[in-house]
């Protein structure tokens, strides 16, 4: 399946413990950062949906594994694929770069939450079809 959205980041130095590797929680702070960015390309930001419609996309499972170290300076492609969505939830596999080589990959699940009543919620029908709009089409 091919990622369907793509952005860079840089290392840089507080994301970085004092050897210079990359530090896992900075890892987590930077993919959020992906996400939001991820929402905006699609047409909701966070800042609408959160404070005019009040709902929002909180994280409910994420696994991660790091297969080797990144580094202080170094440029992180992160592609982000969308493998389901469900009434109220959806399933993204990302996979993190530099240049050629993998660094680490996650397999992250989102909920359509109601911030007041912090309850679930179905997708609203415009952004399920976006979503839904990103899987990959059987051959």
């Amino acid at each position: 399946m091919p990622a369907c959205f793509s952005t860079d980041r840089m290392l840089n130095f507080g994301d970085c413990d004092i050897s210079g590797t990359a530090y896992y929680p900075s890892y987590l702070n930077l993919l959020n950062g992906v996400i939001e960015e991820f929402w905006t390309w699609m047409g909701y930001p966070w800042h609408e949906i959160i404070w005019k419609e009040r709902w929002g996309t909180p994280t409910v499972h994420l696994t991660c594994d790091f297969s080797k170290p990144s580094f202080f300076g170094e440029k992180l492609t992160f592609e982000l694929t969308v493998t389901r969505v469900g009434r109220s939830s959806m399933t993204i596999e990302h996979i993190v770069r530099c240049g050629e080589q993998q660094r680490w990959s996650g397999h992250q699940v989102l909920a359509a939450s109601r911030l007041d009543e912090h309850t679930s919620m179905a997708w609203p029908d415009p952004v399920k079809a976006k979503l839904e709009s990103f899987l990959a089409v059987p051959a």
